[in-house]
């Protein structure tokens, strides 16, 4: 028992450079140009305002209009009007604060305006209209799946769940103050025929690390988009976890004046997958939103996602944007393609 806390009791540290998060698709002006019979996606983080929509393609912006009038409908077939949550500008710019999955949808915007001629001064009315389909999005969830190997002198006995039982105790510890904990740890015992060695027996462990430890909400700070506090989080374990282990092997390889104990870490063992999950109501597919391929997009009408699953599921009932729940039968219900 003894050797296998000396094994895992190495000084931690936490490495720089924390991977950011993207926090929006659009470029630095923000302004999106819709193009006549090519609808334009639009993909906003939830809580964020959306980029100004411009009822207007990049060609027309640069001649003079005259008299133009702009009438905006909403993806409830209603016509806009400014509001606390909806700003539209007298030029047509449309721009959505707060945006959230109900707000998903078609916007479409006509362009009224009139050509004169010079000579005569005869007038022609000139209709154009813009499309822009606009989808709420988040960030997906991180967790990552680990796994680890450990020499033991034998496959059988209690010092092999001890050292099992005591390497969670000090994963959880290392990253308890960033609200992620280790979850579903397992390990199994192989006999490993190595060159030049012979057999030997190791531990196979693996094991989950999320950021959603008991208390995790209190790590938001009251903030709305807790899915980059807690994916920053996951990022900072991920690398604690790494580093640890790293440590590890500096330790017992690198101290060639003493032999290795029977029990310890396998260098170059570590391995590490990133696993991605969306919250309720969202999913990714790559071949509908390849502009957000990476992004939990909100479900679309005849869509729904209940749990932390990464796919829309289809469900003819469903009219809304960001459904949870399927109201009819089980068959009814196959993946989205």
């Amino acid at each position: 028992a003894m050797r296998a806390w000396v094994l895992l009791s190495a000084v931690l540290w936490c490495l720089p450079g924390v991977e950011c998060p993207r926090s929006t698709l659009f470029n630095t002006k923000g302004f999106i140009y819709g193009q006549p019979g090519h609808p334009e996606k639009i993909y906003v983080k939830v809580h964020q305002n959306s980029p100004v929509l411009t009822c207007m393609d990049f060609q027309l912006a640069k001649k003079e209009i005259v008299d133009p009038t702009y009438l905006w409908i909403g993806p409830n077939e209603k016509i806009l009007t400014g509001n606390n949550r909806i700003n539209i500008t007298k030029t047509g710019q449309l721009m959505v604060k707060d945006f959230l999955e109900p707000l998903s949808g078609l916007y479409t915007c006509t362009l009224s305006y009139k050509t004169v001629k010079g000579e005569t001064q005869e007038e022609k009315t000139v209709k154009k209209r813009y499309d822009f389909m606009v989808f709420a999005y988040r960030e997906p969830d991180y967790s990552y799946q680990m796994a680890v190997r450990f020499t033991t002198k034998s496959c059988i006995g209690r010092y092999n769940d001890m050292l099992f039982r005591v390497l969670k105790k000090i994963l959880d510890n290392l990253v308890s103050d960033l609200s992620c904990h280790v979850i579903e740890p397992s390990y199994k015992c192989h006999s490993v025929e190595i060159p030049e060695h012979g057999l030997i027996h190791e531990l196979f462990i693996a094991f989950q690390v999320n950021p959603f430890a008991p208390g995790w909400k209190g790590a938001c700070n009251g903030s709305a988009d807790c899915e980059d506090i807690t994916n920053h989080n996951i990022l900072q374990a991920r690398d604690r976890i790494e580093e640890f282990f790293r440590s590890q092997a500096y330790i017992f390889y690198h101290n060639f004046n003493k032999p290795l104990p029977a029990m310890h870490f396998v260098d170059h063992s570590f391995q590490v997958v990133r696993l991605d999950s969306c919250r309720p109501g969202f999913g990714k597919n790559e071949g509908l939103h390849s502009n957000c391929a990476s992004c939990c997009v909100v479900c679309s009408p005849g869509t729904f996602s209940p749990d932390v699953d990464v796919t829309c599921q289809t469900c003819i009932s469903v009219l809304i944007y960001g459904a949870k729940s399927c109201p009819t039968s089980n068959k009814n219900r196959q993946y989205e393609d």
